[in-house]
């Protein structure tokens, strides 16, 4: 049996979703004969994954494709010109006429994004000259920089290739299929459509079936056609996002022209766990002939042994595998069996050694990125904040540092599921060496960690085992990830997770007031939220913040609140970035577990779980009031747009309205105040008496000593110091940085230097953890 694992479009651009890597790994553990008490492995021949977002990406944004595009638009885009306002015929008749430069320079756009051997001398050509494409985006990037009286260089060419992008993305959806986007595909039909039915009727949509059509033919089909009759072929599709939904059942259905009865198809992820996780539509086994559940491991090791038990003297297929099953249950899985739904989405006890499987596997288990052609991702520059743009500029190797949350209380979140409430941590040294001897395969050295957030103490030791790594390899990972803004993250531990290579983090602050963080169970503090990001901010390290708003029980003034806290935030350069997310109620949340269980009076479900039965996405719930929210979202959007870039940061919160909002009730200097709190305790931790209990690095390079001076760099200052015995002092700490710590160094420390040398050196790159 061969195993292909196929990510269906459109996902993240940049890089290859982290599903399919781990499902490879995986299954490659089981061929290897890794995973304890189970000969399932042996079934498997080959195990191959293939990125299909990325692929039909280069299929469009091509020559050849958009020669095609062109081709099947032109017609209707001239004819919608005719009977659209002046300013959208204008768009319309200007990308017909400029086809051919389209068509001439969209190779080299890409190149640019993904950074061929040519691309910085195409650079200088596209950002200057007149015969290169030009869409409404890229004339508005033009006029930002008009108005900030600077002329477009070559350093902007990813920018702009980037907005050229959108822009042939906007006459897709505007003229060629209205379900593209960039980076999704039918997103509102797997979010909100009542029936499958809708999506059965999106399968003949024009990018499906003109381009991503092609695209499963050239990756699936079988160069000998005999070995469809002698191979049996398992399928895994992922579907981390309502976006790909679409795509991934026209992938089983032309799968299923390509293989008949000897494809078995599988299909799982975000999407399947949070929207289908009560599924009923028996017509979506027409196309998908078992679904997953969670992470899967446990469901797909219980159906390969299943199948390794049958008697198979023929070869395996998709019926005869159902049929072996007789109607029994397997592990978080489903399938259709005499006319029914078989299996549940939730354990069952009589199969939990499945799920001690699947913990065991999740400690240990590398994503494996081997194989994908990282030169084929382009790097997208779609904003000048740095913080912000660092999603999609990098090919991030994505992991996870633990599976689900240590927290998991939050009430927005969908904490009844396991992605949030099964923590597992992973073995932090084990896996800081797995992701180095990826970056060593794929040459791609940084780790973007998407956890719900990283645990401070995994996040440490990551850290020192990547110091240590770049002592013996001579190289490091560099790395950031999701955190919770809380009051462990200290200015040494900051100090220290920096110089380890971490260079951002994002984390929810979600309603930056005292209620609103109570309101949610956010389970912090303005104060510890405050210190948290000053720690970061001031070792160097990007912060982004996640903001929510429309909580089915915040007022007017709250927000307003919240906004003004954030304001403040960005004046005094403690956030980079931030995000608002209008808040949805969801099936799985912890609030709409409390109300069913009498909690929340005030909540009113207009529909629930017993009205979203019968409908096919069933997650997103609906509450009496939950509309009245969406009249700030223009003025919440603006203003951060400003703040991000450094603009308006004294303009009065209310006036970014065009209605009457309240006035704030915070002080002017609020967040100051609780700047000045920080300053206070980190001070005081400076001037701690230190123990031999206490861990101590040094992280301020390679002192030089002149007498009973001492000199150092750290944080890019040089620093001086009077030292009795600098000469040992000097020696034990170069012993003492993190890649090359030995053991009861610190101790030597403690007994030559005065409390007066310790604290200058404390101030100064001794970090105490």
């Amino acid at each position: 049996m061969n195993v292909t694992i196929i990510q269906p479009p459109l996902v993240q651009l940049n890089t290859p979703y982290p599903s399919g890597a781990y499902l490879k790994a995986f299954f490659q553990m089981l061929q290897d004969g890794k995973v304890p008490e189970t000969s399932a492995g042996s079934l498997i021949s080959e195990v191959r994954w293939l990125d299909l977002s990325t692929a039909l990406f280069h299929k469009i944004f091509c020559r050849r494709g958009l020669t095609k595009l062109f081709e099947l638009s032109e017609k209707k885009a001239l004819s919608m010109a005719e009977n659209s306002d002046e300013e959208t015929a204008f768009q319309l008749r200007r990308y017909i006429i400029n086809q051919d430069l389209w068509i001439n320079w969209i190779d080299r756009i890409v190149e640019i994004l993904c950074g061929g051997n040519s691309a910085r001398e195409f650079c200088h050509e596209f950002v200057r000259s007149p015969h290169s494409p030009r869409g409404n985006r890229m004339e508005n990037f033009f006029g930002e920089l008009a108005e900030q009286g600077r002329d477009i260089t070559t350093d902007d060419a990813k920018i702009l290739a980037s907005l050229a992008l959108a822009d042939l993305a906007d006459f897709i959806t505007a003229v060629f299929d209205p379900d593209f986007r960039l980076i999704s595909y039918a997103e509102h039909l797997g979010t909100s459509t009542a029936s499958f039915n809708d999506v059965i009727k999106g399968l003949e949509s024009p990018v499906l079936n003109h381009f991503f059509k092609d695209v499963l033919t050239e990756n699936l089909c079988p160069a000998d056609s005999n070995a469809v009759s002698n191979t049996t072929e398992l399928f895994l599709i992922s579907v981390p996002f309502p976006g790909c939904f679409e795509a991934a059942v026209f992938a089983a259905k032309e799968i299923r022209k390509l293989y008949g009865n000897k494809a078995i198809i599988a299909t799982g992820g975000g999407y399947i766990n949070t929207e289908l996780r009560n599924l009923s539509e028996s017509k979506l086994f027409d196309y998908f002939d078992f679904v997953s559940y969670d992470m899967g491991y446990g469901s797909y090791l219980h159906l390969l042994e299943k199948i390794s038990s049958a008697d198979n003297e023929k070869c395996i297929t998709n019926d005869s595998t159902i049929q072996n099953l007789s109607g029994k249950c397997l592990y978080k899985m489903k399938y259709f069996d005499n006319e029914k739904i078989i299996g549940s989405a939730y354990p069952d006890e009589s199969l939990k050694q499945y799920a001690e499987a699947e913990t065991n596997i999740c400690r240990v288990l590398i994503p494996d990125f081997s194989g994908i052609d990282f030169s084929k991702y382009p790097r997208l520059a779609d904003d000048t904040n740095p913080m912000h743009s660092i999603w999609n500029d990098g090919a991030w190797l994505k992991a996870y540092m633990a599976h689900g949350c240590y927290w998991h209380r939050c009430a927005f979140c969908d904490t009844q599921l396991e992605y949030v409430n099964r923590f597992c941590k992973v073995g932090a040294e084990h896996f800081c060496d797995g992701l180095t001897e990826q970056a060593e395969k794929t040459g791609v050295w940084g780790i973007h960690f998407v956890d719900e957030a990283c645990p401070p103490a995994s996040m440490i030791a990551f850290g020192l085992r990547n110091l240590q790594n770049e002592k013996s390899k001579g190289k490091k990972l560099t790395w950031w990830g999701n955190i919770r803004f809380e009051k462990t993250f200290t200015r040494d531990m900051a100090d220290f997770l920096s110089y380890s290579g971490l260079t951002a983090v994002s984390g929810g602050i979600e309603i930056a007031t005292g209620d609103g963080l109570s309101a949610v169970n956010k389970g912090t503090t303005i104060e510890n939220i405050v210190a948290a990001a000053c720690a970061f901010k001031e070792a160097g390290i990007l912060v982004h913040s996640y903001m929510i708003f429309g909580f089915y029980q915040q007022s007017e003034q709250d927000l307003i609140n919240s906004m003004e806290t954030l304001r403040q935030l960005f004046k005094a350069g403690l956030l980079d970035s931030a995000f608002w997310h209008k808040f949805t109620l969801t099936l799985h949340s912890t609030v709409y577990k409390e109300w069913e269980e009498g909690k929340h009076p005030d909540l009113k479900i207009i529909t629930g779980h017993e009205e979203n039965k019968n409908r096919f996405a069933e997650n997103d719930l609906h509450f009496a009031g939950e509309n009245k929210s969406a009249k700030y979202s223009d003025g919440l959007n603006a203003a951060l747009d400003a703040w991000m870039h450094g603009q308006n940061l004294d303009t009065n919160v209310q006036r970014w309205f065009s209605f009457n909002m309240p006035h704030p009730t915070l002080p002017k200097d609020y967040i100051d105040k609780l700047i000045e709190k920080y300053e206070i305790r980190r001070d005081s931790a400076y001037k701690k008496v230190l123990t031999e209990k206490d861990r101590l690095f040094w992280l301020g390079g390679k002192p030089v000593v002149s007498g009973e001076t001492l000199t150092w760099f750290f944080m890019g200052q040089e620093l001086t110091g009077h030292f009795a015995k600098a000469k040992e002092v000097a020696s034990i700490l170069e012993e003492i940085t993190p890649g090359s710590k030995k053991q009861d160094k610190e101790k030597d420390l403690l007994k030559i230097c005065s409390g007066k040398e310790l604290g200058r050196l404390r101030r100064g790159g001794l970090c105490c953890l």
